[in-house]
């Protein structure tokens, strides 16, 4: 799609000013990017505040980029997994801004072939579902389940801790809410999770700057 038509959607849908903010960032970071590069941002999805709550950190979301011809798309998990463009991406986020970090050794460890088994990696998760419950099966993926399996599943590298559901700050009412939305009585506490933050804070990673 061509740049002016692709900032007169992105304008239609966010807003001038998000647009503009959205737009410098990307263009601020492209030349910097690699494949393989993960991206984290705040939501401004209804779940946002009680992740960033039960976490204890804003980032709420999270996605994989790679380049497709001169564009730069993030693939991850929303309903379904899909890709969009990263202005697009950027633009959906709170007030535009976002955070990349790269594997500390890309350099050796990303080669062509480690890059290929990556994508072939998410490209059998395309079209799933979002897992609202944030189960562990591959049935249903959230953003930073997808983006973890990924990266274990084409290189063996476990991109952050995994925690149970019990280990998150479940205190707040917003989180309390939302859990009692999703799950009523019967809330998972053991099931096997992978934050946005764990991820994000994983010394496998190094940020993009």
């Amino acid at each position: 799609m061509p740049y002016r038509q692709r900032k007169l959607i992105i304008e239609r849908v966010f807003g001038s000013q998000q647009a503009r903010l959205a737009e410098t960032e990307v263009t601020r970071i492209a030349p910097k990017l690699h494949n393989g590069d993960l991206i984290f941002q705040t939501s401004t999805s209804s779940q946002s505040q009680a992740i960033q709550l039960a976490t204890h950190s804003p980032y709420s979301h999270c996605g994989i980029l790679f380049k497709r011809g001169k564009e730069w798309r993030v693939f991850e998990a929303v309903q379904p997994v899909s890709e969009t463009s990263l202005a697009h991406w950027t633009a959906r986020g709170k007030g535009g801004q976002f955070v990349v970090k790269r594997l500390r050794d890309a350099e050796t460890v990303l080669t062509p072939a480690a890059l290929q088994r990556l994508q072939v990696a998410g490209e059998q998760y395309r079209g799933k579902s979002y897992d609202l419950y944030f189960g562990w099966s591959d049935d249903r993926i959230y953003c930073s389940e997808l983006l973890w399996k990924m990266y274990q599943q084409a290189t063996g590298r476990e991109i952050g801790e995994l925690q149970t559901l019990r280990e998150f700050d479940l205190s707040h009412p917003a989180v309390q809410a939302k859990l009692k939305e999703r799950y009523g009585n019967r809330i998972p506490l053991t099931e096997k999770v992978i934050s946005p933050v764990r991820m994000f804070e994983s010394k496998e990673l190094v940020e993009v700057r």
